[in-house]
């Protein structure tokens, strides 16, 4: 909601009782939940999660991306679980193949298999996907993809990312503002990522766009500098955008869709087949199998200080 990022006006403060009702469930919420993850059985290897305190996208998945690859590189084993949002299977958990499609396992979790091949496990109940994944699934790490809230999953490492631009908004609760936990939550996680803006106790990610690469998967290269249309369904569409403006792209149309929208061929009738078609990688898992020859998608690389991989790997080592 943009009132969220804008200054308090009279007509917000009339959400305040509601962000009160909703701090006091939550924290009774919180309570209930951790005392049942004390009751569950401790999994052999460390788990991390990576989510937010705050709704709409934060640049959670290429963190994701990263630390997997930061981890295969030196020689773990990582398996992800993810809820699988928007995504509805027949049977969980959910383990993922290279036939599982985005309205089964939701389109993060299948971008990620796509991007990583690492074993990736979908279920609503986020401790019995990792129970899964650990009994099945040769890892050695797992790696929640969001549930910081999912307080009945017992957690050995909290990292939250936070959008550098927009950061908290105007910093009240949900449904007054974005936060789903107030901002002393931040004090009690182990690392803070800062999505694109330096802030003094944070980690700098910053996130490197690489070559365009086509939706149907044929080997082709897009050139720079040429007009194109663009869509994204991700929860800031806004700087998917704002990148192809930085990278000269010469827009023509642009349109959000909603986060993890259900893409149809029927959406694309807007925009000119004459045109390139920009999206983002986690769209176009969504598109691959009715997807022009002209569409593309824009794969993004984070990029973090090294000397941030060494304090991580530093305290997974301490856990053992």
């Amino acid at each position: 909601m943009t009132f969220w990022y804008q200054p308090l006006t009279w007509w917000a403060w009339a959400l305040y009782p509601f962000s009160l009702l909703f701090l006091v469930v939550s924290k009774v919420r919180r309570i209930i939940l951790q005392a049942s993850s004390q009751k569950q059985s401790q999994v052999a290897h460390p788990v991390i999660v990576v989510g937010n305190i705050s709704v709409g996208g934060n640049g959670k998945t290429p963190f994701v991306i990263w630390l997997c690859e930061m981890l295969i590189s030196e020689g773990y084993k990582p398996g992800i679980v993810s809820r699988g949002y928007g995504g509805k299977s027949n049977r969980y958990p959910l383990l993922l193949n290279e036939d599982t499609q985005g309205k089964e396992a939701g389109d993060e979790p299948v971008m990620l298999y796509k991007r990583l091949g690492v074993p990736i496990v979908v279920d609503p109940n986020r401790v019995n996907a990792v129970n899964y994944l650990n009994e099945v699934c040769d890892i050695d790490i797992t790696i929640t993809d969001d549930g910081l809230q999912h307080y009945a999953l017992a957690r050995d490492i909290e990292i939250v990312v936070v959008d550098g631009q927009r950061r908290f908004g105007n910093q009240k609760l949900m449904p007054m503002g974005p936060l789903r936990e107030p901002l002393s939550r931040l004090k009690e996680v182990d690392f803070i990522v800062n999505n694109g803006e330096a802030a003094e106790g944070e980690v700098t990610m910053l996130l490197a766009p690489q070559p365009c690469k086509p939706v149907n998967g044929r080997e082709a290269c897009l050139p720079k500098l040429v007009k194109v249309n663009c869509c994204a369904a991700i929860g800031y569409p806004q700087r998917f955008f704002d990148s192809l403006y930085g990278q000269h792209y010469k827009i023509e149309k642009q349109i959000p869709f909603a986060d993890h929208h259900a893409y149809e061929e029927a959406d694309f009738a807007q925009f000119s087949t004459a045109l390139p078609l920009l999206m983002t990688e986690k769209d176009a898992v969504k598109c691959h199998q009715f997807a022009l020859p002209n569409w593309w998608y824009l794969p993004i690389d984070a990029q973090l200080p090294d000397n941030f991989a060494h304090q991580l790997l530093q305290k997974i080592k301490d856990l053992k």
